[in-house]
């Protein structure tokens, strides 16, 4: 299928609207009513309700979504490697939820890129469920998350645990208060748990979804929250911050997850590195 008529459509889902997207697009209307229509008969059924106030999508528009979103990505990745393929001999998409990225996967990439000559590396930074859906539609090589799903296809590999600690940058005698606790939003099971552990937490005043760069904050101001130990161990050392005692702590596996069908010589010098990275953080048996 032409990706022309994919990502005509998705621009009109997102708009809500055939002259808004054609508008966006630098298309005459026509044009997007043409491709659309078009792919309708190839897929025989209606992918929008038309009306006056704009386009929604059907049940069977939504159904394709997933499929056409799929079909850019991959075209998108077929023209970054044949595009790239004079300069680098491989290329290796990889994804993973951002609080990987900070220290640990950017360490391993600066690895990869000094010790495997030629390779190419695209990184992408995401939910652990979409990550999977990338993974399974090929757009994705490689990818590391939390306690992910197992779908068909796809090896699932253990590589640490991730400890969770509470951490504090206000002074020792300061009683800690909901006013000075920052949620950290770590995900769904860190939600479900320190629920469960602190239900007197559960309407902070200060909730952040923005993963490492809160460390920052915690550091310019006087608050305690949750963090991952490999995050904030320098700052403990250096008396930053401090590890309040008797605290919880959650502890959540990390696992790397990538096709079963795959060019194992090409693979596994990457995945060697990785785990060699990974072991540093393995805590002691």
């Amino acid at each position: 299928m032409d990706v022309t008529l994919a990502r005509t459509f998705l621009m009109v889902a997102e708009m809500g609207s055939f002259i808004d997207a054609a508008r966006k697009m630098n298309i005459t209307q026509s044009t997007v009513s043409a491709r659309i229509k078009g792919l309708e008969e190839m897929l025989g059924r209606p992918l929008f309700a038309r009306s006056k106030s704009g386009a929604e999508l059907t049940t069977a528009g939504e159904q394709f979504q997933k499929h056409a979103l799929a079909l850019v990505r991959v075209w998108q990745r077929a023209q970054l490697e044949v595009g790239t393929s004079d300069q680098h001999s491989d290329h290796l998409a990889v994804g993973a939820p951002g609080v990987f990225w900070d220290g640990f996967l950017l360490r391993w990439v600066s690895w990869l890129r000094s010790s495997i000559p030629g390779i190419a590396v695209s990184a992408t930074s995401g939910l652990s469920v979409l990550l999977t859906q990338r993974l399974i539609e090929g757009s994705l090589d490689l990818a590391v998350m939390y306690r992910p799903m197992q779908p068909p296809g796809l090896i699932i590999e253990h590589l640490f645990d991730e400890e969770f600690i509470l951490v504090t940058s206000a002074p020792a005698a300061q009683r800690r208060t909901s006013a000075d606790y920052v949620f950290v939003d770590w995900g769904p099971d860190f939600q479900q748990d320190h629920a469960a552990a602190y239900p007197e937490f559960t309407n902070p005043g200060l909730s952040l979804d923005l993963g490492p760069v809160v460390l920052d904050f915690l550091l310019a101001n006087e608050c305690s929250g949750y963090f991952p130990s490999r995050l904030v161990r320098s700052h403990i050392a250096r008396g930053r911050l401090r590890q309040p005692k008797r605290a919880r702590k959650f502890v959540y596996p990390v696992y790397v997850v990538y096709p079963e069908a795959r060019n194992e010589e090409a693979y596994e010098p990457i995945l060697k590195g990785l785990r060699q990275h990974a072991a540093k953080y393995a805590r002691p048996a």
